[in-house]
């Protein structure tokens, strides 16, 4: 049948040739790593949370896997290219060898990791965040980093208490590839300085350092946060710290009120030592305020107290606490002072008959007709005798 006029031509062949086309160019998702699940298709987000059983990172993660999560597991040691083909025993994937070209986010909380080998991370070419927090790290490769050369961020937070001195030694080495870094977080780490190759990131954007024991920054920390060139010098935070208001603290003070906006959590730094500053906000106190140590008190460790309106308060309010016992004391005198006049009239009418009798005894004992008769001499006897016996002779 011819057809209509002003309707188009039907070509058979059209609609089955787009369909092989389709079907040419798209090719199925590969899928889903056992024990883990994935969002939106594994070349989005998967997230593996299998427990103590997962002791190396699945093998068969998709090759355009984008995010990676491992949460809960017990990973323990990252060997080298433990991401790129290398197994649990440390056999190590082949030079160059690119497993996972697109994946840029890998998020490893939780999975008791203690030991994390050099190139661990090796074939993530293309990785823009790491997250090793809550992890109980005890020794970490001077080369950890060392393939990841467009990681922006870059997460150890609660993660390199445990590993003493040498732990962080080995961060300042593993941190120095890392010129892309952006944000750096190191919370609650008990770190008592800033690790200087943090502090040399030229892109460094932001640093996270709450939550450890930072008794303050010294002048050389301070210079180092400072950029030159015209780079924007990072943010900085530094909540939670147990801050030393001593005046090796001047120069910090002195940063902040020049540098507030770098500074986004400056209004919650307190002060723990010394007690008279005890809990006071830093940014209010004044440089006059931020005195040094007297001898004897640092070496019990404490710093002299210092006499300001804080201390004057409380000897108001020890003042006040006195004036408001006295008053109760006098208000109980004054509601039972019959009770306390009978008590002082008993006792009195004690006194008085204690008195008397006491006056009654000494009269009797002064008393001359009382006194007895003096003895008489021996002599005297014996011649009143022979006297009596003559007169009865007669």
């Amino acid at each position: 049948m011819a057809p209509r006029a002003g309707q188009p031509e039907h070509r058979g062949p059209l609609l089955p040739g787009l369909l092989l086309v389709a079907a040419a160019l798209s090719r199925p998702a590969a899928p889903c790593p056992f024990q883990c699940y994935c969002f939106g298709g594994p070349k989005l987000m998967l997230r593996c949370a299998s427990g103590a059983e997962l002791r190396q990172p699945p093998r068969d993660v998709p090759p355009d896997a984008r995010n990676l999560t491992i949460v809960g597991a017990n990973l323990t040691v990252l060997r080298a290219a433990a991401f790129a083909g290398g197994d649990a025993d440390g056999e190590e994937a082949a030079e160059g060898g690119v497993r996972l070209p697109h994946l840029t986010a890998l998020r490893l909380t939780h999975n008791n990791i203690e030991v994390v080998e050099d190139g661990a991370f090796d074939g993530l070419p293309s990785l823009t965040a790491l997250d090793l927090s809550y992890n109980p790290l005890r020794t970490l490769g001077g080369g950890a980093f060392r393939g990841l050369p467009a990681l922006r961020s870059l997460q150890l937070n609660h993660a390199l208490a445990r590993g003493g001195p040498a732990l962080l030694a080995a961060l300042d080495a593993a941190l120095a590839p890392l010129d892309e870094l952006r944000l750096l977080g190191l919370a609650g780490n008990a770190l008592s300085r800033l690790p200087p190759a943090a502090l040399r990131r030229p892109r460094l954007e932001q640093l996270d350092v709450h939550l450890n024991a930072l008794a303050g920054l010294d002048p050389d920390e301070l210079r180092a946060l400072e950029r030159d060139g015209g780079l924007p010098a990072p943010r900085l935070l530094l909540a939670d710290n147990p801050l030393r208001c001593g005046c090796a603290a001047r120069a910090l003070l002195a940063w902040l009120r020049n540098s507030t906006e770098r500074v986004p959590d400056a209004r919650r730094l307190r002060c723990a030592a010394p007690r008279a500053l005890h809990n006071r906000p830093f940014l209010d106190l004044e440089e006059a305020q931020l005195r040094c140590a007297d001898s004897d008190a640092d070496s019990r460790g404490d710093e002299v107290e210092l006499a300001g309106p804080e201390l004057e308060a409380s000897y108001v309010f020890f003042g006040l606490v006195l004036a408001l016992i006295g008053l109760i004391f006098l208000m109980v005198l004054y509601l039972n002072r019959r009770g306390i006049q009978r008590w002082m009239r008993n006792l009195r009418e004690a006194c008085r008959d204690q008195m008397e009798g006491y006056h009654y005894r000494y009269e009797q004992d002064a008393d001359p007709r009382r006194a007895p008769a003096p003895a008489a001499p021996a002599g005297s006897r014996a011649t009143s005798r022979v006297r009596a016996s003559e007169l009865l002779l007669f």
